[in-house]
């Protein structure tokens, strides 16, 4: 039996450099707002805890701020929601890597979810324009579950709608919020270093490995399968 029956994949950052859309949106809403324009740099750095945080962290210009006035939030949420319909997938470009990485996994046998913190509204036409969405058996986003990563829940959601064990499955992703997200519901954890990694060194997080690619993480996983149970937990491997 194959150690892995699945790969749970990030969106942003992992399979899309999707900055240059959400900064356009971040910076109409704070010039619709009176504020001047940041720094796409700065802006990629917000990302990763979905869009309400990022028009939280937009709206302050830092990830870490005060409480924000309940309608100026109010405001900057409609405004940003509104702008980011209008460029999502307009400038969004599928990272090197990722089509040939996804095919081989596919070729493996591998079932594959997207798992990502951006809501659905967004998440499914995104996929649909960069002719990603039929790799994926299944995708969970910001607003399927309660809560979103790095709480483990869309994780597990995820392994339910594949009819997978999670120590059966890899988490793929770009951040602090895949990793924790992944481990905390029993998946190995690889991730990528070219993503948005909220200024946390990838280095630094507690995965399996880091995979410069896709085609490198399709890679691990097979090296994985050649190797059989010897990965897996004794309670997993049965």
């Amino acid at each position: 039996m194959k150690p892995f029956h699945a790969a749970l994949l990030d969106l942003d950052g992992t399979l899309l450099d999707s900055v240059p859309d959400l900064a356009t949106a971040a910076n109409a809403m704070r010039m619709e707002l009176g504020m001047p324009p940041l720094r796409e740099a700065v802006i990629a750095t917000f990302v990763g805890k979905g869009v309400d945080r990022l028009v939280q962290r937009t709206l302050a210009g830092a990830q870490e701020h005060g409480e924000l006035d309940p309608a100026l939030y109010a405001r900057a949420r409609a405004s940003f929601y509104r702008h980011y319909h209008l460029v999502n997938g307009d400038k969004a470009v599928i990272f090197d890597g990722v089509l040939d990485g996804l095919k081989a996994m596919r070729d493996q046998g591998l079932k594959l979810a997207v798992v990502t913190n951006k809501p659905t509204e967004f998440t499914m036409p995104l996929l649909e324009r960069t002719g990603l969405a039929g790799f994926f058996a299944a995708v969970v986003c910001g607003d399927t579950c309660a809560r979103k990563k790095p709480d483990p829940q869309p994780v597990l959601h995820a392994c339910t709608l594949l009819g997978v064990q999670p120590a059966r499955t890899v988490t793929i992703g770009d951040s602090i919020n895949d990793a924790q997200a992944g481990r905390d519901a029993g998946t190995y954890v690889l991730v990528v270093p070219y993503g948005y990694n909220e200024g946390v060194d990838v280095r630094s997080l507690d995965v399996d490995g880091i995979v410069s690619s896709l085609v490198e993480a399709a890679q691990w996983i097979a090296q994985g399968s050649s190797r059989g149970d010897s990965l897996l937990p004794a309670s997993a491997a049965q």
